[in-house]
């Protein structure tokens, strides 16, 4: 952790990275509080928490960001390379209707593929690699060729393939295993799970009630269930008590000017039909990198539900009547991301018999 007040090579490095980026009029050895509002304001574009300390997250962040697309060759490699340079080759690929995945800034197996898929169809060395041949061929492509949005249609094309009912979906759900809220996430898990079953949906438990998996962990185990949607549960805090409200989370970076097409879609749902059957506030959805949302392959969102340190959301909290009416409503958020507009209803007003007449029809 790196903190105001510090000094050395390690505070020269990341001022250095920053000025570069804009963020600070000049490098500097001293951790001031320039430096910490350039930190904040770095963090706020990166989809961060904002603190304004360094921290190891923050930290792999402002490494990532030291590199622009033919700063160095990009190529499979282990660890598998990171960088703002790898999200601009992946943008640029998608732009041109090739397939990287998602774009996350991490040069792995289908970025490898598609970048050996342009360089085939623009006559330089198939390997994979993307040198100064290829970025060069990129760069002069990128002037002539626009495009829609080919994740927007891959992703509604997916959509369409799979149909509204629920099935044949793979769920995950992730329950927070914070010490303070473990349990009360667990339980609200198993109320989720529990309706989705019924509903015909797979449903994956990221933990038991008594073990606690590293992040790593869980989103291994999340990619490794071909899932449709992750969905991780949690209660914020804050050393405020006024702070209280429900806030939906899913992976964007306005940095690279890129978002998770369907995770932001689900949590837009979710936020919305939550608000719709509690009295919880409205503290809206947001775009973030945090590595749960960005390196599950599935669309993710992570929901706060509600302050666990506000007397009046954790009061209601408490109370299993009201965590059915967040089970119920997540639920149903789920089967509206898959219903065609004309099938849809008023947000808050589906009920699970009315999901359970329409899987009958479907």
């Amino acid at each position: 952790m790196i903190k105001p007040g510090d000094h050395g090579d390690v505070v020269t490095d990341v001022t250095n990275t920053l000025h570069r980026l804009g963020f600070i009029a000049k490098a500097t050895d001293s951790f001031s509080d320039e430096v910490g509002q350039a930190v904040r304001a770095f963090q706020q574009e990166r989809g961060l928490t904002v603190t304004g300390l360094i921290d190891e997250t923050t930290w792999l962040a402002i490494n990532e960001a030291r590199w622009k697309l033919g700063d160095r060759s990009l190529r499979l490699s282990s660890p598998l390379m990171r960088g703002d340079d790898v999200a601009a080759l992946q943008s640029r690929l998608v732009e041109m209707g090739f397939n990287p995945g998602r774009v996350d800034g991490i040069y792995g197996s289908q970025s490898e593929v598609a970048v050996k898929e342009f360089q085939k169809s623009v006559g330089v060395k198939i390997d994979g690699i993307c040198g100064a041949a290829t970025v060069i061929a990129l760069m002069r492509l990128s002037r002539t060729v626009t495009g829609g949005a080919p994740t927007i249609l891959r992703d509604q094309l997916s959509r369409e393939k799979r149909g509204p009912a629920l099935a044949d979906k793979v769920v995950v759900l992730d329950p927070s295993s914070r010490a303070d809220i473990a349990e009360l996430t667990f339980d609200l898990a198993h109320r989720i799970e529990g309706r989705l079953i019924a509903l015909g949906v797979s449903v994956f438990l990221t933990r038991g009630s008594r073990t606690s998996p590293t992040e790593n962990e869980r989103i291994s185990f999340a990619n490794n269930t071909a899932a449709d949607l992750l969905i991780s549960l949690s209660v914020d805090r804050h050393t405020n008590d006024a702070a209280n409200g429900l806030a939906t989370y899913f992976y964007g970076s306005e940095a690279h000017g890129i978002h998770s097409i369907v995770g932001e879609k689900f949590a837009t749902i979710v936020q919305r039909e939550l608000i719709a059957r509690t009295d919880l506030l409205n503290n809206r959805t947001h775009a973030k990198t945090w590595d749960l949302l960005r390196l599950t392959k599935a669309p993710a969102v992570l929901l706060e539900i509600g302050y666990i340190s506000s007397p009046k959301d954790s009061a209601r909290l408490a109370d299993p009547n009201f965590r059915d009416v967040i089970a119920e409503g997540l639920v149903v958020a789920i089967q509206r991301m898959y219903l065609s507009a004309e099938k849809d209803a008023k947000t808050g007003t589906l009920r699970l018999e009315d999901l359970r007449k329409a899987i009958i029809r479907e």
